[in-house]
């Protein structure tokens, strides 16, 4: 059955027993829209989880400068960066490839490494978020059997989404930011006629946590690189990306900014210390009543779903742009009939509830500290290559000369230093470990191909100079053929692909 006849491919005609059967189409690519809530998911997923800022900044005064101050100092950099390099690589790998095209292949490789371990740890925290909402309401999530096996069947249910499809995962993430946020501009209309500015002023710096309280902003404004590893899913990538960052900033900054300004502003400024995670549901009791209580407890609930998809969606499609670089096995690039990296999203998967049993500051401050580890190199990566490569193709470019790009990157690169040395010396000890198991793996995957035990899908670039034992490598991408040291790979013509049922893409 399917089989088509000669005879019929050549007249066009066709008989009962001889039916043509279509090749599936390949996976819808990601427009606009779902791309700038899937960013708003990678970084924030709405003001969930900034209660913390206030009591650990003493007062409601420190956190609202804060997500004032942070955003110019830390993220618009971060975001400007990340559209100019997304846009000038727009495959799957995002950071991974933007630190081989200005380091090489080991520090590529170190860089995945690092953000895929921190991203698994933070994809951790939100389904034992999910729960810890929802235990306010019912009880019952308090009990350890009862909650572990919760935590197995929401891991795999949203695994399987993930599993399903990315644009069915960014269509997702239109629907759930429209319900997160909803219950906060009800509340922040109704909080209006309580509103006494005076309370915004309020701060007690002795009952301050300084390490807890850069943790908690550094957190919540981090991430917007994420996104970039699914580069090659992107509808028109070079010129969507920029546009998604920036309608993402602007959402991200409003989702934070407006909820702490009407509940802190509507509240007496004596009850900072209360404001810990999930106390917003409060704020809504306070402000308009248990139904909106039950709405904004819903809204998180759901939001962590968001957090989750987004932040599984970027993981696994980071894996699969490593694989399809040469970088991990070939396995970790295949495909399901929808276009997701199966084995990918089921190594993540298993990453996350693994590291499900950890505390949530330790998971903040072990990935914080990892996270930072591959920024100060992602920065480093977009001065060198705006110095080595200034000829390189940028769809966008940041309006500013050498001077200015190195001038941007000070501030957050003075905040990823201030972050990594407030924290605790168990911290440096586990980062200290992950950093040691990159380092060890590297070269077993190199001796692997080398042994030509494991299948591997391709090289980098830049292996085709390096590695005499691989050779006449096949480069598509133009902006990493102009990355290339000494430009002494051939190039072969580009050559059509198709997706077979499997979803894998195979040379005709």
């Amino acid at each position: 059955m399917g089989e088509v006849s000669a005879t019929a491919a050549e007249d066009g005609s066709s008989s009962p027993s001889s039916v043509a059967i279509p090749p599936r189409p390949p996976p819808k690519k990601l427009a606009v829209l779902p791309l700038i809530a899937l960013i708003f998911y990678n970084v924030s997923g709405g003001p969930f989880g900034v209660e913390d800022s206030v009591s650990a900044g003493g007062g409601p005064l420190l956190s609202l400068l804060g997500f004032l101050v942070f955003p110019l100092l830390w993220s618009l950099p971060e975001a400007l960066v990340t559209a100019e390099l997304a846009a000038s690589f727009p495959e799957n790998g995002g950071y991974v490839l933007w630190i081989s095209s200005a380091f090489g292949s080991f520090w590529g490789f170190q860089e995945g490494f690092w953000k895929w371990v921190s991203g698994t740890m933070d994809n951790a925290l939100y389904p034992v978020l999910f729960l810890d909402y929802l235990r306010q309401s019912l009880p019952l999530f308090d009990h350890p059997a009862v909650r572990n096996v919760a935590l197995l069947a929401l891991t795999a249910a949203l695994t399987f989404l993930n599993y399903r499809g990315l644009n069915i995962v960014g269509l997702s993430a239109v629907a759930l930011t429209a319900f997160s946020l909803s219950p906060f501009v009800v509340m922040s209309l109704l909080a209006i006629p309580r509103i006494r500015p005076r309370r915004w002023l309020a701060i007690n710096l002795q009952g301050a946590n300084f390490r807890g309280y850069f943790n908690n902003m550094f957190w919540n404004l981090n991430y917007w690189d994420k996104a970039s590893t699914l580069a090659g899913e992107v509808e028109d990538p070079s010129r969507s990306f920029p546009r998604a960052i920036f309608g993402a900033v602007v959402l991200v900054m409003a989702s934070y900014l407006i909820p702490l300004l009407a509940g802190t502003g509507a509240l007496d400024a004596s009850r900072s210390a209360e404001w810990t995670d999930g106390y917003f549901a409060q704020v809504g009791m306070v402000i308009g009543g248990p139904w909106l209580r039950w709405w904004i407890q819903a809204a998180a609930a759901m939001s962590n779903m968001g957090l989750f998809e987004a932040e599984m969606s970027s993981d696994s499609f980071q894996l699969l742009g490593m694989s399809e670089m040469g970088m991990l096995p070939a396995i970790f690039g295949k495909r399901s009939k929808y276009g997701t990296p199966t084995i990918s999203i089921m190594c993540s998967a298993t990453g996350v509830i693994i590291l499900s049993w950890m505390s949530f500051q330790e998971i903040v401050e072990f990935l914080n500290f990892l996270y930072s580890l591959g920024m100060l190199l992602e920065f480093a990566a977009f001065i060198k290559l705006r110095i080595k490569k200034p000829d390189l193709h940028r769809p966008y470019r940041i309006p500013v000369e050498t001077f200015g790009a190195v001038v941007i990157c000070i501030p957050p690169t003075f905040l990823l230093v201030l972050v990594m040395c407030l924290a605790s010396m168990r911290t440096f000890i586990v980062s200290g470990s992950v950093m040691l198991i990159g380092f060890l793996i590297h070269p077993a995957i190199e001796h692997m191909r080398h042994k030509k035990c494991v299948k591997f899908i391709n090289m980098l670039p830049e292996s085709c100079s390096n590695t005499p034992t691989v050779q006449n490598q096949e480069i598509v991408d133009e902006a990493s053929v102009s990355l290339l040291p000494g430009h002494s790979c051939v190039k072969k013509e580009p050559q059509d692909f198709e997706v077979n049922f499997n979803g894998i893409m195979e040379k005709e």
